[in-house]
């Protein structure tokens, strides 16, 4: 089976952003900084970063402003509660990220993510279509998801 792995282009910021990920995500490193050969307009800059977060790898490339990250693409972060869901929201969204509606997240970097607890899609599939319109009513207004709210929502119970 091929790997697969992500490719992050950025203007001059892929080692900062590699060294914040690998700052947020256990069991984190960079592997490999490979820089512009001599000759280009860029010669002894950083030109990739090759890392891993907690053993999915990317590379992250220096490749000019030409491009911006957007929401089309986003990478998921399936956390285990809610405490990893605020831990993973406040480094986020700290020093220059940007909240989004439901869960989502944009880095400092412009990069998307999706900040999702376990069990949240099951509520939506729930066997009670009453029950999955409620949770997911409650999670179209929230940005950060509070999974307990979503469950008091599915059951009925007024939420905040």
């Amino acid at each position: 089976m091929p790997e697969i792995s992500p490719n992050l282009w950025f203007d001059t910021e892929a080692e900062e952003a590699a060294e914040f990920y690998c700052s947020v995500f256990p069991n984190s490193k960079i592997l490999a900084v490979t820089r512009y050969p001599e000759g280009s307009d860029r010669a002894g800059s950083v030109l990739t970063v090759t890392f891993e977060l907690d053993g999915q790898r990317f590379l992250g490339l220096n490749g000019g402003p030409q491009f911006k990250f957007n929401e089309a693409v986003s990478l998921e972060i399936r956390c285990a509660d809610q405490e990893e869901v605020d831990y993973y929201w406040e480094k986020l969204t700290g020093d220059g990220g940007e909240e989004g509606m439901c869960g989502w997240v944009a880095d400092r970097f412009g990069l998307s993510w999706q900040v999702i607890p376990k069990g949240m899609e099951e509520m939506f599939a729930d066997p009670d279509p009453k029950r999955a319109q409620r949770a997911w009513q409650a999670m179209m207004k929230m940005r950060k998801i509070d999974i307990a709210e979503m469950h008091r929502a599915a059951d009925g119970a007024p939420v905040s």
